[in-house]
This record gives structure tokens, C-alpha cells and sequence, in this order.
């Protein structure tokens, strides 16, 4: 049980929503779903239906009101008990981020209450095959004619690729580099926008994540976010957010494994004692622990700079690049405290250690986090 201070007694009423309906509803299925790697659409369903989809936006346009703070603790509990659903939420969260953040009001008043009404599902469209982490260089191209864009490109390695009811689509108005990236906010059902096959990934089964190609696809002009050349700076803004939101799915993560490997260490005996009680083992849980709670605190931490509307960029970063290298250790030594039956699907630890390696790698991978951390420094 983790001792949480949290700023009100609504949030604490929020939390304890959500762990009922992670402990009744997400813990029960996420073996089965993972296995037969299906999406558990109408699970996400269950969370906007209950508000869990809209937490930190503004009430005034259908959002929950809550701090960053707060929010973040929700999707903690949601992924120690499904990663893929907790996932879900940040992702969708960050997709909404464009409108709420760089939206004219009339662009507010007019999608944000569909957006986070809970039946909707976003995705995030920024990463291309060639491009990777040289977000600045998408190929992605959206040509004026008229009242529309017509986009053509592919995008990469996009989380709901295929079931999403609507796409932050990131692409060239303009010249070569950062200033010439505009974004789109685009309709599923768009003609031309054509998910292809399923990446068959080592975790996280249950995300579709996909190439998504734009074959001529016609966007009304009305849906452009921000002018024409402000895209980059959206989607580095909206970056810094969704880098705290994996940071939390990496803490729920972590204390996952950490309360698995607790469990079984105080029940399997060897030499007449429990294997908890020697040494070797109760210092491997102690440093996991000691590293979840460090990476909880500094994810928060972060999140309450955001709440407070000051520079947060860098410790976002920090928390991000912190927290998911602490998940990935955590993982790899929960598998080690079971032995072989780490190593089995028996046993949730092995699906735990595959999920955690992604969080290195989602929303600008690790060495990027280290630049940007190592950028800050140099400038003093």
C-alpha cells in the first residue's frame, strides 16, 4: 500500500474510483487480453464513461479540473494493474493536449467537449519511418487548396493506430526544418487515412501501434491548431506533458513487480526460511523499492512545477528518464527474485519486464531525454 498525500478529498475519492475499477475490471482480463493481443476498446470505454479520460482539462469544456498531480497518480494505479490501458489514458490525454493548449476557443467549444466526453479515442501522429527521434525533419506533406489539406505521408509507430476516432496529425505547410510543421486535427473516418498491418511488438500486445498512411487525405482547414509553422513547438509542448504521463506508467509498473516479488519472497521458503528473510534477496527488493519511491516522488515533483505554471521541461525529463530505466531495473530483478518461474508466463513478472523496455524508447527515448537534460546544463 503506498502512503499518498494528495492536495483534496476529491482526489482522494478519484483514487479510490480508480483502483475499483483497475482491481474489478482491468486486473481480471489483462492476462487474456494480452495473450490474444486484443484491444480492450469497451474497457476504455468503462474509464471515459467514469471520467477517467478527460482529467486534466478544463472543466468549462467537459475536462475533470484536476492538476497534473492528481491525474498522474490515476494512471500509476491504472498500469500497475494494465499497462497497456494506463497507455491508453496518456496517450489519449496527449491528444487532446493540441486543441486544449493551442486551439482558438471557438476550436475549444467545438471539439474539446466530443474529445473528452469519454466515447472518443485519440492518438498522436508525430513519428515517421526515416525520422525517429529527428522529429524536425517529418516528410509528412499538407497542401492548401482551398478549404482543405491534402495530406500525404506515413506516419510510424502509432499507438492506436486502427481503433482511434481521431488523429493530431503533425506535417510540412511550409519549408524544410521545425518551422515549416503544422498540426491537423483529423477525423478517423477520413478518406485516405489507411492504417496499415499491426506491429507484432514484444510487449504491450494489447496496444495496436502501426504505420498510418495518408494517401491524399482531405482535412478541413478549420481543423489546423494554432498558424500554419507553429506544429513543432505543439508537439514538443504537448511532449514535455506526455513524458510525465509515461514516467507514471512506469511507477505503476514498477510497483507492480515490486509487490509481486514482495509476495512471492515471503512465501517461498528455501533452507527452512522464507527467501525474504536472506540477505541477497531482501537488499535487491530494498533498493526496488527505495527506486520506485524515488521515481514517484520525482515524477510528482515535475507534475506539481506544471500544476504551478512554471518550467518544467527539464524535470520532466529527468523524471521520465529516471522512473523508466528505475522500471526496467525493477522489472529485470523482480524476474530474478522468482528464478524459473520469473521466466514463465505463469507468472506476471516476465510480461512486466517486457512492457517496461518500451518506456525507455515511447515519447523520445532515453538518450534523448539525457540531451535534453545535458542541453539545460550547458546553458546554465
Amino acid at each position: 500500500m503506498v502512503d499518498r498525500i494528495l492536495p483534496t478529498d476529491e482526489a482522494e475519492a478519484l483514487l479510490d474510483l480508480t483502483a475499483e475499477i483497475a482491481d474489478a475490471e482491468l486486473a481480471p482480463r489483462v492476462g487474456e487480453y494480452e495473450s490474444r493481443a486484443e484491444f480492450p476498446r469497451e474497457l476504455i470505454r468503462t474509464l471515459g464513461a467514469a471520467g477517467l479520460l478527460s482529467l486534466p482539462y478544463p472543466t468549462e469544456y467537459g475536462g475533470g479540473g484536476q492538476p497534473y498531480e492528481v491525474y498522474l497518480q490515476v494512471v500509476e494505479l491504472l498500469a500497475a494493474r494494465w499497462l497497456a490501458v494506463a497507455e491508453a489514458v496518456s496517450v489519449h490525454t496527449l491528444a487532446c493536449y493540441p486543441v486544449a493548449a493551442y486551439g482558438t476557443e471557438e476550436q475549444r467549444k467545438r471539439f474539446l467537449p466530443d474529445l473528452l466526453g469519454g466515447g472518443l479515442l485519440g492518438a498522436y501522429c508525430l513519428s515517421e519511418p526515416a525520422g525517429g527521434s529527428d522529429a524536425g525533419t517529418l516528410a509528412t506533406r499538407a497542401v492548401r487548396d482551398g478549404e482543405e489539406y491534402v495530406v500525404t505521408g506515413t506516419k510510424a509507430w502509432i499507438t492506436h493506430a486502427g481503433v482511434a476516432d481521431f488523429y493530431q496529425v503533425f506535417c510540412r505547410t511550409g519549408g524544410s526544418g521545425p518551422k515549416g510543421i503544422s498540426c491537423l486535427l483529423a477525423d478517423a473516418g477520413t478518406p485516405g487515412i489507411v492504417p496499415q498491418r499491426r506491429e507484432r511488438t514484444m510487449g504491450l500486445r494489447s496496444s495496436p501501434i502501426a504505420q498510418i498512411a495518408f494517401d491524399g487525405a482531405r482535412i478541413p482547414a478549420d481543423r489546423l491548431l494554432g498558424d500554419e509553422g507553429v506544429g513543432f513547438r505543439i508537439a514538443m509542448s504537448a511532449l514535455d506533458s506526455g513524458r510525465l504521463g509515461i514516467a507514471a506508467c512506469a511507477v505503476g509498473l514498477a510497483q507492480a513487480a515490486l509487490d509481486y516479488a514482495v509476495a512471492y519472497a515471503r512465501e517461498r521458503t528455501q533452507f527452512a526460511a522464507p527467501i525474504i528473510d536472506f540477505q541477497g534477496i531482501g537488499f535487491m527488493l530494498a533498493d526496488m523499492a527505495t527506486g520506485v519511491s524515488a521515481a514517484r516522488a520525482m515524477t510528482l515533483a515535475a507534475a506539481r512545477l506544471r500544476d504551478a505554471g512554471r518550467p518544467y521541461s527539464v524535470e520532466a525529463a529527468k523524471a521520465k528518464l529516471f522512473a523508466t530505466d528505475m522500471a526496467m531495473r525493477v522489472t529485470t530483478d523482480a524476474v530474478q527474485v522468482l528464478g524459473g518461474y520469473g521466466y514463465v508466463e505463469d507468472h506476471p513478472v516476465e510480461r512486466y519486464l517486457r512492457e517496461a523496455k518500451v518506456l525507455q524508447i515511447v515519447e523520445g527515448t532515453n538518450q534523448i531525454q539525457r540531451l535534453v537534460i545535458s542541453r539545460a546544463l550547458a546553458k546554465g
